[in-house]
């Protein structure tokens, strides 16, 4: 895998990051009480934030899904179509579907079958168990680890892998956007309070926009590959 230098986007999106993360982790160790209640609380800037970048990644998708489809095939146009539709979903699980926005009353259901008595599903309690717990965190740490660390490493010597990512219109992390990663992640064990979460959902909106936006097998969005 060749390494490529961070574009001037990269850069930009991780300054940002390392910004934000010097706040939380000074405020965090310092004044717990403007982290958690005005830096990281809910429906707050970062909340919203996060939101706003997973539905940056689906609308970007679903522009190059309009512009480039008539040049793909059909697993290709079927990849595409799940990350506008995964993403989006994102999005509106973030904020709730706009409940508080809309000041949009919780149904009963929800009320008694949520945590947070909210209108999202990551939230939903399945036989005494988080789904947020279950799959939102451990399901997605394994697909993570596979995704940033270990594909970026088999890609150059597997040729099928390669043609699979291709054919599906997946993108492939530049080994930096990777590693942006990896440090969010250590970060998270300095920063003392269940709030911080907030802040990773935030990289990882983050980051995963920097990569859909120039992934290393860029060429999976022109109209040629």
């Amino acid at each position: 895998m060749t390494f490529k230098s961070p574009t001037k986007t990269d850069i930009y999106g991780y300054a940002f990051l390392l910004f934000v993360f010097a706040i939380g982790i000074y405020t965090s160790n310092s004044n717990m009480n403007f982290f958690e209640n005005v830096f990281a609380r809910e429906d707050g800037s970062i909340e919203y934030a996060t939101a706003f970048m997973l539905l940056c990644i689906s609308l970007l998708q679903l522009y190059r899904f309009f512009k480039l489809s008539k040049y793909k095939g059909y697993l290709w146009q079927i990849g595409m179509m799940g990350f506008v539709v995964l993403f989006f979903f994102g999005a509106g699980e973030e904020i709730s579907w706009g409940q508080r926005i809309f000041n949009i009353e919780t149904s009963e259901y929800f009320l008694e079958n949520n945590a947070q008595q909210e209108m999202n599903l990551h939230n939903m309690v399945v036989d005494g168990t988080k789904i947020n717990k279950l799959i939102f965190s451990q399901l997605l740490t394994i697909i993570l680890v596979i995704y940033l660390i270990i594909i970026p490493v088999l890609y150059q010597n597997f040729g099928q892998l390669k043609n699979l990512m291709a054919k599906f219109a997946m993108p492939l992390p530049h080994w930096h956007q990777s590693l942006a990663f990896v440090v969010v992640s250590v970060i998270m064990f300095i920063i003392p309070s269940s709030k911080k979460w907030e802040l990773y959902e935030l990289a990882f909106g983050v980051i995963f926009f920097l990569i859909f936006l120039n992934p290393y097998n860029i060429r999976i969005y022109s109209k040629t590959e």
